[in-house]
């Protein structure tokens, strides 16, 4: 998979979610959180990062309940510039990072930046889920 989240220190075990069995879900991706606490990959504008794929879900194999972390340091990918301390808020569909903005508001941000990066490398994240607001209001 392009653009996986690699876990490099677990703060927080995983915690299972409900997902559909006919969905495929890799490991290292970048999860929305829909009612009840279900999780799917993220696909919208906007959406409710709840976390990153502890394990590969395979379509249609009877499961109906994967493992999501909702804390830890990965390595992920930027979608734009980053700067260490920015917020962090996930990119539709392509399992990129991108800086919180003021527009962004009514994003819940999803971590912090551990390191400044260029639009596509790789850098240091905290997963925080619900720290909440945006940065730069």
């Amino acid at each position: 998979m392009a653009n996986e989240l690699v876990l490099l220190t677990e703060l927080e075990s995983p915690v299972g979610f409900t997902c559909a069995d006919g969905t495929g879900i890799e490991k290292g991706t970048l999860l929305e959180l829909s009612d009840p606490m279900t999780v799917t990959k993220v696909t919208g504008a906007a959406p409710l990062i709840i976390g990153v794929a502890a394990e590969e879900k395979i379509a249609s194999d009877g499961k109906t309940e994967i493992a999501v972390y909702l804390r830890g340091i990965f390595k992920a990918t930027a979608g734009g510039t980053i700067n260490v301390g920015d917020g962090l808020i996930g990119e539709n569909a392509t399992n990129e990072l991108l800086t919180s903005t003021a527009a962004a508001d009514e994003v819940e941000v999803c971590g912090i930046a551990l390191e400044t990066a260029a639009d596509t490398e790789t850098f240091k994240m905290l997963l925080n889920v619900g720290i909440g607001g945006s940065p730069e209001t």
